[in-house]
């Protein structure tokens, strides 16, 4: 069980500091066309956007914010004490 967490922790850590990213990126808005940028840019996008998308789809259009990544993060922080109550 001690390695289902670990890995269900580093899954998790990895699609926050995802998300974290995306939301800087986002605000910051670098060139898509930059040698360096781009491409971190277009990773981040194919990483995280199967995860926003049912999200983005399921929440009414709210403007100019898109709320998918908190709601995931929130989806993700809930899953992970329901899994931690269980196993722990």
């Amino acid at each position: 069980m001690y390695l289902f967490i670990q890995i269900f922790n580093l899954i998790y850590n990895i699609i926050f500091i995802l998300l974290l990213v995306r939301a800087v990126l986002s605000w910051v808005r670098p060139d898509p066309y930059h040698e360096v940028w781009g491409p971190i840019l277009r990773v981040v996008h194919q990483l995280t956007e199967p995860m926003l998308a049912p999200i983005r789809r399921l929440l009414p259009q709210t403007g100019m914010v898109d709320w998918s990544p908190l709601v995931l993060l929130i989806g993700l922080m809930v899953l992970r004490s329901i899994i931690y109550s269980i196993v722990l």
